[in-house]
């Protein structure tokens, strides 16, 4: 069923154009990481003075390295003006939930779109939904941050109660990124189990969040490759080569989150399609036993 799932899905994907709605999904995402970005930064900044670095190193690997370039620029303004870090986290949060809510909500219609379905619920129970998925994510997405960021110290910290400080760490390397994963797998999860208005058991949405998060690993790598190597776009835009591969990197990670929720809906088509054929080939062969049970019986009891 998943291979075929998956073909399915790649075909409704390019159908369906879901790229257009990745496009805007990208609108509201460039207008809710930075202040996302503050926010996480001066937070953990004040946690742990090298905090910042060692987050920054993390999300080096996976986003491309003109694209780092932008995040980098903010973090070292906000670091240069330590004063006014609790006054940008606090006006950066409120920034952040709201364009973050806003894109709750079209990743949400997105879905529904997917779905082949129209909005059902109530308009203030989507605004409950909207606010509370946006609270949640974004939760889970600082303890990613946390446990990417402040994960070292905490682990050295316990290592050197019990006296095994360099094993601790070492351990924690270890595990480390494995957390983070499970972590952003839950978070997509949830998106495809709470933003839509068809409602799904979660365990029915999780493979398509698993496949659209190994997804953007590779994407990523191989879009971070294609710009080190080949992409022309510092030649081509200048000093806006930086905010174009941004855009494109962002415009690819919304991408694969449609196409992990198209997998999931094209799963669910395929297995109600299952559930209906086979209690109709179960009714046609029920039926072909007893037409040609009948006359024997009857000839049985002739015999008698």
């Amino acid at each position: 069923m998943g291979g075929r799932s998956f073909i399915r899905a790649a075909k409704r994907y390019s159908s369906a154009n879901r790229s257009d709605a990745a496009a805007a999904l990208t609108y509201f995402s460039v207008l809710s990481i930075f202040p996302a970005v503050l926010v996480g930064t001066s937070i953990i900044g004040m946690l742990d003075a090298t905090a910042t670095a060692r987050l920054l190193d993390g999300v080096r690997g996976v986003v491309p390295a003109d694209s780092m370039d932008i995040i980098e620029t903010a973090v070292d303004g906000l670091q240069q003006n330590p004063s006014t870090a609790g006054v940008l986290a606090l006006v950066g949060l409120a920034g952040a939930l709201w364009a973050a809510s806003n894109w709750v909500a079209a990743f949400s219609r997105a879905l529904n779109a997917v779905d082949g379905r129209t909005e059902a619920r109530k308009w203030w129970m989507v605004m409950i939904v909207r606010v509370v998925l946006t609270v949640i994510v974004g939760a889970l997405v600082a303890a990613c941050a946390l446990v990417a960021a402040t994960g070292q110290s905490v682990a050295r910290a316990i290592g050197d109660a019990v006296g095994g400080s360099g094993t601790a760490v070492t351990v924690w390397g270890w595990v480390k990124w494995p957390i983070v994963l499970v972590l952003v797998i839950v978070i997509v999860a949830l998106l495809y189990w709470l933003a839509p208005t068809l409602r799904r058991g979660f365990r029915f949405r999780a493979p398509g969040a698993a496949l659209a998060v190994a997804a953007w690993l590779v994407a990523s790598v191989l879009f971070g490759l294609y710009v080190s190597n080949f992409g022309s776009y510092d030649k081509t835009y200048g000093t806006l080569g930086g905010v174009i591969v941004f855009l494109v990197w962002l415009w690819i990670t919304n991408s694969v989150l449609l196409f992990g929720s198209e997998y999931n809906a094209s799963a669910d088509a395929t297995s109600e399609t299952g559930s209906k054929v086979q209690p109709e080939a179960q009714s046609k062969a029920a039926a072909e036993t007893g037409a040609d049970a009948g006359p024997v019986r009857d000839e049985t009891a002739r015999e008698r």
